[in-house]
């Protein structure tokens, strides 16, 4: 069975000054219904404001998420009790002669506890299945590697 599944946002800027590149303005909002409104800009290096999400911080966020939320399922299908899951997720964008600039690579390094020392070794097994689930990794044409790390509580 092929199921479709649908996402809208909404991406709202206004605030060119009409001086030109150096000063209008990058920030934005990312709004979907019902949830919270994110707050955009462009990343610092292409005059966006450091405080604010920009596109590539997402990018890897949505990786990092995608693979945690995988291999949270796969975790709870095998009765692994995860008690605590961080990810220290980076990208690499690069920018040469003749292309703009495209992602390399995202590395992923998910720290995971679990409760039940026995369970250490498959519950690292898991991200790879995790990986090969995760939606997000399996629509980007660069690299996602994974250098995960697990112990028991």
């Amino acid at each position: 069975m092929i199921r479709e599944h649908d996402y809208r946002v909404t991406v709202r800027w206004s605030g060119d000054t009409g001086a030109g590149y150096r000063d209008y303005t990058r920030d934005h909002d990312v709004l979907a219904e019902g949830k919270p409104t994110l707050q955009g800009s462009a990343d610092p290096v292409f005059r966006g404001v450091p405080e604010r999400w920009n596109p590539e911080d997402l990018l890897v966020a949505a990786l990092a998420e995608c693979h945690m939320l995988s291999f949270l399922s796969l975790c709870a299908r095998a009765r692994i009790a995860v008690t605590d899951y961080r990810d220290t997720a980076a990208g690499i964008m690069r920018e040469g002669a003749g292309h703009p600039g495209r992602f390399t690579e995202v590395v992923l390094r998910p720290q995971v506890t679990v409760a039940d020392p026995a369970m250490i070794e498959r519950a690292a097994a898991l991200h790879q299945e995790a990986h090969e689930q995760c939606f997000i990794a399996n629509s980007v044409n660069f690299p996602v590697r994974h250098e995960p790390t697990t112990v028991a509580n």
